[in-house]
């Protein structure tokens, strides 16, 4: 019979990793405390170390990232609306 994966949420992971990150304890004596695989708690640790600048990161840049990305494709659709009128013109006479 095959086994199913066990899935944790992120609540516990945090736990795990913030006292992984404080080392206070081995990898070993905290996998036991909270019932997962030493390995598991090494790889949250990694995990949360990596993801934590952007956690202090402000998000200006990511506003500004999306700002420049609508307003490309606001002057994309005003080209494509000024082609699309001046081909109506000509074909109405109306452009010499």
């Amino acid at each position: 019979m095959p086994k199913t994966r066990k899935s944790h949420p992120p609540s516990l992971k945090a736990k795990v990793a913030v006292e992984a990150i404080r080392a206070h304890k081995t990898a070993a004596q905290i996998a036991q405390m909270f019932g997962v695989h030493p390995t598991q708690v090494g790889g949250w640790k990694k995990q949360a170390l990596a993801g934590l600048p952007d956690v202090f990161g402000n998000g200006r840049d990511q506003i500004r990232e999306q700002a420049d990305a609508e307003k490309d494709e606001l002057y994309k659709q005003i080209g494509q609306l000024k082609v699309e009128l001046d081909f109506l013109k000509k074909r109405a006479g109306l452009l010499s």
